[in-house]
């Protein structure tokens, strides 16, 4: 039987959880997630997962922080005066803001916290230091 292996494309279906249950995305049967392993745009511990699997196959994994997004950092947590922000923004527990760096690289931050002085900004992706849990289907090796 055909396994998946480094460099391969493949179609999968898959549902992520947290630890709580809380399904952060799901794939539908119309549009299955496609991907090639070894190209460096999936998260490492979802790629190890696919290794060995068959076409028709499903299981089951807990893939770590580490092998994820990376363990919450609070040196990426910061503290804006509002009055350094354009007097437009008026920023939102949860919203998305787009920021440039020093060097002018864009970088996204999440809205944690407000108050009539400060805005708590978090450049962490929202799913560091998570758990992330996995039930993969592979559909097909292309």
């Amino acid at each position: 039987m055909v396994k998946v292996k480094e460099g391969d494309k493949v179609k999968v279906q898959y549902t992520l959880t947290l630890d709580d249950n809380t399904v952060i995305e799901k794939t539908d049967e119309a549009n299955p997630f496609e991907f090639t392993l070894n190209a460096e745009n999936i998260i490492p511990g979802f790629e190890k997962a696919v290794i060995g699997m068959s076409p028709g196959e499903s299981k089951s994994v807990k893939i770590p922080p580490e092998e994820a997004y990376g363990e919450h950092k609070e040196e990426l947590v910061m503290k804006v005066d509002r009055e350094d922000l354009p007097e437009d923004l008026d920023p939102q527990v949860g919203q998305h803001l787009r920021l440039r760096s020093d060097k002018q690289e864009p970088f996204i931050v999440t809205v944690t916290g407000t108050s009539d002085s400060e805005v708590i900004m978090d450049a962490n992706h929202p799913l560091a230091g998570q758990n992330l849990n996995f039930e993969i289907e592979v559909i097909e090796i292309l």
